[in-house]
């Protein structure tokens, strides 16, 4: 099977080819003029990019409700639960990936966010609250 596309041709001939070798976890690439790019499945790319990175996502209880962040980053969520405060941090991960995207992704201070960024984007909700609920310290309730 063939996993390495030299151009963008024979790329789009044998798109499927292309797709199954992703899909099956095999090495894949693409090359377009002098650059190469690597093809590979979401899902897989998203699990890797969450054991890479640890979210070490912040949650407290204050003011008889929840706070939810992720240290260096601007984002915060909060809420009277602790899902409701988690939630609110999905909602604002959604944002900020948003904003990456449109205009932040060659900020010096958000350039490097990229994986994270790739997280949001590929993770479902369920994934992200996993991922984020898997830095709660001891003792912190998490459903």
């Amino acid at each position: 099977m063939a996993r390495h596309f030299d151009s963008f041709t024979e790329t789009r001939t044998h798109l499927r080819a292309v797709f199954d070798s992703a899909q099956s976890g095999r090495v894949t690439t693409v090359r377009r003029d002098a650059e190469r790019f690597a093809v590979v499945d979401a899902g897989r790319l998203a699990a890797q990019l969450m054991r890479l990175r640890p979210s070490r996502a912040m949650v407290v209880a204050e003011g008889g409700g929840w706070a939810a962040l992720l240290p260096g980053l601007p984002v915060s969520g909060d809420g009277p639960t602790l899902e409701a405060a988690i939630a609110d941090l999905i909602d604002a991960l959604r944002e900020y990936a948003e904003d990456w995207n449109d205009r932040l992704l060659d900020a010096p201070n958000h350039r490097d966010n990229w994986d994270l960024v790739e997280i949001v984007e590929l993770a479902s909700d369920d994934e992200l609250r996993s991922w984020l609920l898997a830095a709660a310290p001891p003792g912190v309730a998490t459903s």
